[in-house]
């Protein structure tokens, strides 16, 4: 019975210990957004900012991953931040205009990761980035911008993204590999 309740308290301690390291884990590694009404004919372009606010350290990368409405993968790449820069990408020139089934996308998820790797196909998730994007809403093609949701990057989801990227690499042909507009 001692054994057993000493074994209880162990376990408790841990987890009472485990709580506040955990809590420290990066919170906003992963940023989601959608985009609609690209390569629309009479559309106006979406565009995705991103912006390095130095918080890191140094400098980042944003891993991007643009996913069609089926939840497919179509494009990735991954684009340098400096400290304090800021990156503009287009969605039809940057984002959707080099799928890896050829099929160019109108609607969509985009993922934006912060990492300090250079691969897209091999995250390092730093906390740091910050994105907004324009949105083209309905016929009318109004615009709006938000700021990109906030979401808890998993080690599944992190696996997922990576495996994904890679196949992409490894067999598209240098189809589905997105381009990082410009600035910095």
């Amino acid at each position: 019975m001692r054994r057993i309740t000493m074994f209880v308290v162990c376990m408790l301690a841990l987890a009472l210990c485990a709580g506040p390291a955990f809590a420290q884990l990066p919170t906003d590694v992963l940023k989601v957004d959608y985009f609609s009404n690209a390569n629309t004919a009479g559309a106006p372009d979406g565009t995705v900012r991103l912006t390095n606010p130095g918080t890191s350290g140094g400098s980042l990368w944003a891993a991007i991953y643009v996913f069609d409405p089926n939840q497919e993968l179509t494009e990735c790449c991954e684009c340098y931040l400096s400290p304090d820069g800021l990156r503009t990408l287009s969605v039809n020139s940057d984002l959707t205009s080099n799928p890896l089934t050829g099929v160019t996308l109108s609607t969509g998820l985009i993922k934006i990761v912060s990492t300090a790797g250079t691969n897209p196909a091999r995250l390092a998730p730093v906390a740091a980035i910050r994105s907004w994007a324009t949105h083209i809403q309905n016929s009318n093609f109004a615009v709006t911008e938000t700021a990109s949701s906030d979401a808890t990057l998993s080690a599944t989801e992190q696996n997922r993204l990576n495996v994904q990227c890679f196949a992409i690499e490894l067999d598209g042909s240098g189809h589905g590999i997105c381009s990082c507009g410009t600035g910095d």
